[in-house]
């Protein structure tokens, strides 16, 4: 899946294996195809000092941010903890197009979702799901929600994210429209590590992003400790 990635070069089967291969540790045979992917922890750590790095910077220049996710009941925790780091530390957390129609394509159809916040955290929600007691959100890989909050932004007069960070379509889409953008992904999701490749996306973070919530405190902790933004 692209999910908002356009890409510039010709990524056969073999190129796109080796990318993997590279960034996540993941076998580049052709012929592995049965069992569970394998993530390099080393290369992690190397990925999330990056992100920190980023992060750092956008914190030194008081700059307003953006963070979104198309996984809120498994990673929802983790940019929450960066959102309120990130206020704290004296950047805007955007919150455009709060409560914004977006219709996306699935495999069930057009479905229309409403566009919340959650924390500072961007995210998707069935319309019949604002009742108190629902799910925070949806899966979803679409760009659409972050090009909606973006077009948002700008129609108001901004003020515009000078980094996006998050998953899925929403660090693609933003990348594809030339904001920097951050965000964790998996090894079914080769379209960040594609966009990092090609300079679209600054910074993929290689996880697993289907664990339990609590399983990425540490990662929180780590990053904002690399970032100097622990309390």
């Amino acid at each position: 899946m692209l999910i908002g990635i356009d890409p510039e070069w010709s990524w056969g089967q073999g190129e796109l294996l080796a990318l993997m291969a590279e960034k996540c540790g993941v076998s580049a045979d052709p012929r592995h195809t049965s069992g569970p992917d394998v993530i390099d922890p080393e290369r992690t750590l190397a990925a999330l000092d990056a992100f920190a790095e980023r992060i750092r910077s956008v914190v030194g220049r008081g700059a307003p941010v953006l963070l979104g996710t198309g996984h809120p009941h498994r990673l929802l925790g983790f940019y929450g903890g960066l959102a309120d780091a990130l206020s704290a530390a004296g950047c805007e957390v955007l919150t455009p197009a709060q409560g914004r129609c977006v219709d996306i394509l699935t495999r069930f159809g057009l479905r229309t979702y409403h566009l919340d916040y959650v924390r500072g955290v961007a995210l998707v929600r069935e319309p019949e799901a604002e009742r108190p007691g629902c799910e925070p959100g949806v899966h979803s890989h679409s760009p659409l929600p972050v090009r909606v909050a973006l077009a948002a932004a700008a129609d108001a007069g901004g003020p515009l994210p000078e980094l996006v960070i998050g998953d899925h379509g929403w660090v693609c889409g933003a990348g594809q429209l030339g904001f920097e953008a951050i965000g964790l992904a998996d090894t079914d999701d080769p379209a960040l590590f594609v966009g990092e490749a090609e300079g679209v996306v600054s910074v993929a973070v290689p996880v697993d992003d289907a664990v339990r919530s609590d399983y990425y405190r540490p990662l929180t902790r780590y990053v904002l400790n690399r970032a100097c933004l622990s309390q």
